[in-house]
């Protein structure tokens, strides 16, 4: 700590150094002139070729060809100008909104911001280095979760940015886009994070997507609708393209975040409910808050392309979809089979089919199409609780100090 007794210097030390001659000063390279008031400087810049040939670039520069084909002087953007897909409309202007929905959830997504350092793991690292804290069975489903995810929302993320960003011809929803893409960064350091405090084997951890062949299986199904989107030379504009977008969109929206995530979810936030891994079972809390609003949004805008788009919408490509959301189904059961092969937590692979069934029918319902499992019920009504984004004002009650951001603060 600086203490200003150590500034104290002896009267004829300090009158010394206030007599020593001050060294000339360095040649000036501007002076001031008191009557006119301006700074004149002897700078004079370099002539040189490097100049002059960006001179002559900028001379040549075709600003309607840097703003994409773009007409100076257009019109101005209407609302209805705007699509969800294949719109022909300057993409950087933001406004006027025409989904409103859409900024509502960026402005939502933006108000739930998290970090991973948030969240206290030290009970969690004396619960896991314990010899007799959890079962074997429990530390399963803690190494599998945590297997599953830790890549997962590297799937999603890559899918955003390297496959649908561009095709969303919608700018409140490509701002919507961006935010998602942030949080997917966001989950994956918090599985980092928990791996980390836990002292896992984090090349075993974020290698079982290649190794456990459940886990294996979903990521396969995930990454086999993004193959064609990414393509560089992919566009929209056709009805076979524009079904590939909805495919890409049903794939990762319904299926992956919306039940490849549920049995995982649900294990682990039965676990904090028993008292057991609390820090993780924060994380995943957090963390479904956050795809819960993932999946509105795509489902949101799966309906959208499906109003301006109702010709996609055909009786061969409905049950296509509903064939895509029964295959994520099965593959979720089969994990959930894979990370509960007897009874534990109060929940069982039987219960847990049941469960899925009942996400299935929630699917499909919410992109118009039947439900596939009729008088399937939620056995788990309390992960309904924790989703329900009613509730956001309690979320982060859990944090030392009630957390707000930017323009969320509150000086009173």
């Amino acid at each position: 700590m600086l203490n200003w007794d150590e500034f104290h210097e002896d009267d004829q030390a300090v009158a010394e150094t206030m007599s020593k001659p001050k060294p000339a000063p360095a040649a000036p390279t501007a002076s001031f002139e008191a009557d006119a008031g301006e700074l004149k400087s002897d700078y004079r810049p370099v002539e040189n070729d490097r100049l002059q040939r960006a001179r002559q670039s900028l001379e040549r520069l075709d600003v309607a060809a840097g703003l994409e084909e773009l007409e100076m002087g257009a019109a101005r953007i209407e609302v209805d100008d705007k699509q969800m897909i294949n719109a022909r409309v300057d993409l950087n202007q933001l406004v006027p909104f025409k989904y409103e929905w859409a900024w509502q959830k960026y402005l939502d997504g933006s108000a739930n911001h998290w970090m991973p350092q948030e969240v206290n793991m030290n009970a969690d690292i004396a619960l896991w280095k314990s010899q007799d804290g959890l079962t074997a069975d429990e530390r399963r489903i803690v190494e599998r979760s945590l297997g599953y995810f830790s890549t997962a929302d590297s799937l999603v993320a890559n899918n955003l940015v390297l496959a649908l960003y561009r095709l969303i011809t919608n700018p409140e929803c490509r701002q919507y886009l961006l935010r998602q893409a942030f949080e997917e960064a966001i989950h994956t350091h918090a599985y980092q994070y928990c791996v980390e405090s836990l002292g896992m084997d984090e090349g075993a951890v974020f290698n079982m997507y290649r190794e456990v062949p459940s886990v294996a299986a979903k990521s396969a199904w995930s990454l086999k609708h993004t193959q064609s989107l990414s393509r560089p030379d992919f566009q929209t504009g056709t009805p076979e393209t524009d079904q590939e977008l909805l495919r890409n969109l049903v794939a990762f929206y319904c299926v992956t975040e919306g039940i490849f995530f549920y049995c995982g979810f649900s294990q682990i936030l039965s676990m904090g409910r028993r008292n057991k891994m609390t820090g993780v079972a924060e994380q995943f809390q957090y963390i479904l808050r956050d795809e819960s609003m993932h999946l509105n949004f795509g489902v949101d805008m799966i309906n959208q392309i499906k109003i301006e788009n109702s010709h996609l919408w055909t009786p061969e490509f409905q049950d296509e979809v509903t064939q895509m959301i029964l295959e994520g189904t099965e593959l979720e059961i089969a994990y959930a089979r894979d990370t509960m092969p007897r009874g534990v937590l109060g929940m069982n692979a039987a219960i847990m089919e049941e469960y899925l069934h009942f996400i299935c029918n929630r699917r499909l319902a919410q992109i118009g199409l039947q439900e596939q499992f009729p008088g399937a019920k939620n056995p788990f009504p309390w992960m309904s609780e924790i989703i329900d984004l009613r509730k956001e004002k309690n979320f982060f009650e859990t944090r030392v100090t009630e957390y707000q951001v930017g323009g969320a603060l509150s000086w009173d």
